[in-house]
């Protein structure tokens, strides 16, 4: 296994952090149906010893912020919050793109008041140029405004979700990127050349939907391995995440204190050779 550690903007955080989306209601949409057991759930990830969640306030909306504020606030002093801003939800759910200037810094001041915090971490700009996969567009007005953020001292550093290596290669250009955050799994691997690019520049990386997310892997070779290991799938597909590259950082997200500590357990499996090479073989 890789080292445990990997810097995240100016912080070290650990390789296994947590995902907050979940807690929110059906759809990421509402409140939860028991919103102490979603602040149960972000207590047991920090006494876990996780020092990186990853929110967003388009999550519910504000709903996962403000039970992370409720749970945990005043924060512990090496945990690292990072957000995203880019995305608003419509009256019905659905996910819009909120790229004006007024939008951005609306959401970075709704950011900050939800979480009770004077700066954030890390911001991660989503495009949302196609709202559910990576397409292709110009990022250079919102990073602007982003930028004179961080010059305000309101955000700290700037990342990069839902994006294309070209826009990356373009954002790096206009202001230092912290991390990137894309959907990548066992089977969506289109960006293992970014990662490589990234690891060798110090970069993180942030994958989300391990198992597939709203499509969930369903794969014989994947419950294969894990029966074999004495793992769950979703273990052995964070464990081959943490082992894919040392800039991956992985934010597995539930609502269950249970899960939650199956998940954290997979930060200690680690993948004999013949199980990585079953797993890599499914790349779509």
């Amino acid at each position: 296994m890789t080292a445990n550690t990997y810097q995240l903007g100016g912080r070290t955080v650990k390789r296994l952090g947590y995902g907050a989306m979940q807690l929110a209601g059906p759809g990421v949409f509402g409140p939860p149906r028991d919103p102490e057991a979603a602040r149960a759930v972000l207590r047991a990830a920090v006494a876990a010893g996780v020092n990186h969640i990853d929110t967003s306030d388009f999550y519910g909306p504000h709903v996962t912020n403000q039970l992370i504020r409720e749970a945990l606030h005043p924060y512990p002093e090496d945990l690292t919050i990072v957000t995203k801003i880019g995305a608003r939800r419509g009256a019905d759910g659905a996910w819009l793109p909120a790229f004006g200037r007024d939008e951005l810094i609306g959401a970075v001041h709704d950011n900050l008041r939800n979480l009770g915090l004077e700066t954030l971490e890390v911001v991660n700009l989503r495009a949302m140029f196609d709202v559910h996969v990576p397409a292709e567009g110009s990022l250079e007005e919102p990073l602007a405004v982003l930028a004179e953020l961080r010059e305000q001292g309101l955000v700290r550093h700037i990342g990069l979700s839902n994006v294309t290596s070209k826009q990356v290669s373009d954002a790096r250009r206009i202001v230092p990127i912290a991390c990137v955050q894309n959907q990548y799994n066992l089977v969506h691997r289109d960006d293992d050349a970014l990662i490589d690019t990234l690891a060798a520049d110090g970069i993180a990386y942030v994958p989300f939907f391990p198992l597939g997310g709203f499509s969930p892997l369903d794969s014989a070779t994947l419950s294969g391995v894990a029966e074999k290991l004495g793992a769950t799938p979703m273990q052995v597909a964070i464990a081959w995440l943490l082992q894919r590259a040392p800039n991956i950082l992985v934010i597995p997200g539930t609502s269950s204190v249970a899960h939650l500590h199956e998940n954290m357990a997979a930060a200690n499996l680690e993948l004999p050779a013949d199980a990585l090479a079953a797993l890599n073989g499914m790349a779509g």
